[in-house]
């Protein structure tokens, strides 16, 4: 239990990473849910009110040594299996 001076436990927030490199990814996922900018948004990746990073396309994750966070648009990374 976390340390509580009021009585009360507060929410968790459930930060961190929740699609990490290399995964392939959907439109609209949530790649990253963090407090302030701590990770930047590269290529295809939009930022929500609260600093989450999300997939703006279909792709795989990459993540850059310089805190950026991107998803890389291929056909052959598409997140729906093809049914031929």
């Amino acid at each position: 239990m976390a340390h509580v001076v009021n009585g009360r436990d507060g929410q968790p927030k459930n930060l961190g990473v929740k699609c990490y490199s290399d995964q392939v990814v959907k439109a609209g996922s949530i790649i990253l849910r963090q407090r302030g900018l701590r990770f930047r948004p590269g290529r295809n990746v939009g930022t929500g009110r609260d600093h989450t990073l999300f997939a703006l396309t279909d792709g795989k994750v990459v993540f850059k040594p310089n805190k950026v966070v991107s998803v890389i648009q291929a056909t052959k990374y598409s997140a729906t299996p093809s049914t031929d």
